[in-house]
């Protein structure tokens, strides 16, 4: 029968609330029943689900129900019920839910679900998603002053034209306006929004949440430390907290989750007492600060030295922190490794920007896979040589970068290296990089060649990525370099750039063929620029400033052997035109 009834069709139900208004004398009582009404039985007429595993499943079945029909009493139930909130989504219901309502596509679930992971809006407890507070500020925020661009039926009716976009049902620019000029308007209104405005109405939304209500029915935002004060949201550098209204009398402050069960200490608000460490007998604590949860050891005495503290980094949740990874985190920076070269210490600790590990003046951040309370020699050292040879983690990178290698030492002192980079390999010596010539091999470049690039690139003055080999002095001063450029070798001269001709062997240039083509180029001396026929031509027709705009030009000057090619055209033009000569002349002579 379970065959058959698979290929049945689907039954049709439909959700049902009955109010039962109960009488007995004068006195009446309200009941209630929820349940489904069977509109069409499909396959349940053959086979119901779960009669295999001998449940009964009735119990949420209703008769079909007309408004006003009498209730016959056949037998009266008495169950305690307690009202307990929804459960919270995991990823699986959350994605059911979103196409419940017709947001998203197959397509673009994981990568929503991947954004509130790596953004930290949500975390993971248990398979289920807990909103953080950083996800619950942004929510606030939106509802607060964009609440159409988070409401259901917004992102459902956008995903609908996008549909009809796709299908030249709908012009994609109307889309675009339509939003845009609603978009536009609601973020120039928040443009002159004071901060404390903002604020405010974060304080009123999130109020529920940050300051929840306690048991003996006091104030939720009467400062724990004071007792006088009024808690509420701030803004610092590393994002939001709650503070009281005496600062800066009253420093107390706490992220935005209060503290609950053992945490939540009287004596001492936002205190949790984790343990005694045994080598030294201090009291270690977990505290709430204003920058987040953190771990101290001992107390601050009055005149006495700093108790030591430490951050909890983003791997760790308060609530599941022990004494021993308390006691770890409060011995950091520790030693890690020796580096294979240097042989000095490589040492783990958490900074403010998270976990890392560092070498003399090289910092390498760790990553969410590795846990500084554990990272061992190996991967602290790959870590380093990843970042001394220009690996680091970039974003551009495409895996572990090769470790630097090392040429010898440089005759003014300090180490030359070989080191991958970005755009191929370099030669490194202090300050100075040169890029290593495709022709060359990098397995087999030798010190010399290293020295002869890293001077070639000194000589050049570091002007283009490419080095320059030095051919001499410019005769009005300046130096005068050959360097490989995107388009072929070039000769430079301050800002003058001539390129080589066509066959032309950058290796075989000479000071005289470079100056011959900074001439060629405009970089002659003044004396023979004034000489030129055309200029003078040109001045009769034009102002002053035409000649300035020829001797500034770095375009080749003109040819002796043709001296009246320009002028005289121009002096047509401005008789065709009836313009004023000068203009049209200013404007030849710039261009020539």
């Amino acid at each position: 029968t379970r065959t058959i009834a698979s290929q049945m069709e689907s039954a049709e139900m439909e959700r049902t609330t009955v109010d039962i208004d109960a009488k007995a004398g004068a006195r009446a009582l309200e009941l209630r029943a929820t349940g489904q009404v069977v509109r069409f039985p499909g396959f349940l007429e053959l086979y119901q689900e779960g009669r295999d595993d001998g449940e009964d499943e009735d119990g949420g079945r209703l008769p079909a129900m007309a408004q006003g029909e009498a209730c016959t009493r056949e037998k009266i139930d008495a169950t305690q019920h307690f009202t307990e909130p929804p459960p919270r989504f995991t990823e699986a219901t959350l994605v059911k839910r979103m196409e419940e309502l017709g947001i998203g596509r197959p397509s673009t679930y994981a990568s929503t679900l991947a954004v509130l992971r790596d953004r930290d809006y949500v975390r993971i407890d248990k398979k289920r998603l807990v909103p953080e507070d950083k996800g619950r500020l942004v929510v606030a925020f939106l509802e607060s002053f964009f609440s159409r661009y988070v409401e259901f039926d917004f992102t459902a009716d956008l995903e609908e034209k996008l549909d009809l976009v796709s299908n030249n049902e709908i012009d994609w620019k109307q889309v675009l306006r339509d939003f845009w000029k609603d978009f536009s308007a609601a973020v120039d209104g928040t443009k002159d929004l004071r901060v404390s405005e903002v604020l405010d109405s974060l304080n009123e939304l999130l109020g529920p949440h940050v300051f929840p209500s306690k048991e003996d029915g006091s104030d939720p935002r009467l400062c724990p430390a004071c007792n006088s004060g009024q808690l509420s949201l701030k803004i610092g550098k590393f994002g939001a907290f709650v503070g009281c209204s005496n600062y800066p009398e009253c420093r107390y402050t706490r992220t935005l989750s209060p503290p609950t069960g053992d945490a939540a200490d009287a004596a001492r608000p936002g205190v949790k007492v984790l343990g005694v460490n045994p080598e030294t007998g201090a009291e270690v604590t977990l505290r709430d600060g204003r920058f987040g949860a953190y771990v101290q050891e001992g107390e601050q005495e009055e005149g006495g030295e700093k108790p030591k503290r430490a951050s909890l980094p983003k791997s760790i949740r308060p609530d599941d922190l022990t004494l021993m990874q308390a006691i770890a985190l409060l011995a950091l920076p520790r030693e890690v490794a020796k580096h294979p070269t240097s042989g000095d210490p490589i040492v783990a600790g958490i900074g403010r920007f998270g976990p890392y590990v560092q070498h003399g003046k090289t910092y390498a951040n760790i990553g969410r896979d590795d846990d500084v309370l554990s990272i061992g020699a190996n991967r602290a050292i790959d870590l380093i040589v990843q970042k001394e040879s220009g690996g680091g983690g970039s974003r551009f990178s495409r895996g572990p970068a090769e470790p630097a290698r090392v040429l010898g030492d440089h005759p003014q002192g300090g180490s030359v290296s070989v080191k991958a980079g970005r755009f191929g390999p370099y030669v490194n010596w202090g300050k100075i990089n040169a890029t290593i010539p495709r022709a060359i091999d990098q397995a087999s470049l030798t010190l010399e060649q290293a020295l002869e690039l890293l001077a070639e690139k000194a000589a050049g003055g570091g002007a283009t990525g490419g080095g320059g080999r030095l051919l001499g002095e410019h005769p009005e001063g300046g130096k005068v370099t050959v360097r490989p450029g995107r388009f072929g070798a070039y000769v430079n001269w301050g800002k003058i750039n001539a390129t080589l001709a066509k066959g032309a062997s950058a290796e075989d240039v000479t000071l005289e063929e470079a100056l011959q083509l900074i001439e060629a180029k405009g970089g002659a001396p003044k004396k023979s620029a004034k000489k030129a026929p055309a200029k003078k031509a040109a001045g009769k027709k034009a102002p002053t400033n035409a000649k300035k705009k020829i001797e500034d030009s770095d375009e080749a000057p003109f040819d002796e052997s043709q001296p009246v090619k320009v002028a005289p055209t121009v002096a047509k033009k401005a008789a065709a035109k009836k313009a004023p000569a000068k203009k049209l002349a200013t404007k030849k002579a710039a261009a020539t």
